[in-house]
């Protein structure tokens, strides 16, 4: 439970760092900063929102949230408005470089963190692998589309698209599948003597 919730935070977290980059984002952000041009609500709120509205995708995919699904919105959708409260505006290019770099790491960090703990996927992990079953298609391919297609979104919203957008393309994957089997939870093996039948 606390590797999980520490994971969520610290995802909300890298994507307010990587928003005040201002150098790029991820395409579910770039969704959400281009929502947030279009309503009164917060970046974070907007988070929670596009989640919620994910899983409603779930229900032709034949998707079951667990508490991870729920606690993947609401915990990333208060720590990412807390980042933003926290990390300042308009600073120097070499310290906006510094945050999206940093704010990749943990991003990718921040995966392995949370679906290490095995409590269920998020809404956007749902949708992807509920939709390779009922396509057949690889994950390699539905999770393409899906960002490229909220990618698109996001940007034609006026969502941030930039250098930070394709390193994050380029490095997340293979940052997170190095960390995730240092974070992958295994259940205590229970030791003493079988009973006999």
């Amino acid at each position: 439970m606390p590797q999980l919730f520490i994971g969520l935070t610290l995802y909300g977290f890298s994507m307010a760092v990587m928003v005040r980059a201002a150098l790029g984002l991820s395409p579910w952000s770039v969704l959400n900063e281009g929502l947030e041009k279009h309503t009164s609500l917060s970046f974070g709120t907007l988070t929670a929102v596009v989640g919620v509205s994910v899983l409603l995708l779930w229900i032709p995919l034949r998707q079951r949230p667990t508490f991870g699904t729920a606690a993947n919105i609401v915990v990333i959708a208060f720590s990412s408005d807390l980042g933003l409260t926290l990390v300042p505006e308009g600073l120097a290019l070499p310290e906006r470089v510094g945050l999206l770099l940093a704010g990749i790491f943990a991003n990718a960090l921040s995966v392995a963190v949370y679906v290490g703990a095995r409590f269920g996927p998020g809404p956007r992990d749902g949708l992807m692998t509920g939709a390779s079953a009922l396509t057949g298609r690889s994950l390699r391919v539905v999770r393409t589309f899906i960002e490229v297609s909220v990618l698109a979104i996001g940007w034609l919203l006026g969502g941030g698209v930039g250098l930070g957008t394709v390193l994050y393309a380029l490095a997340v994957g293979p940052v997170t599948q190095f960390f995730l089997p240092r974070f992958a939870y295994t259940s205590p093996r229970v030791t003493g003597s079988r009973p006999s039948s």
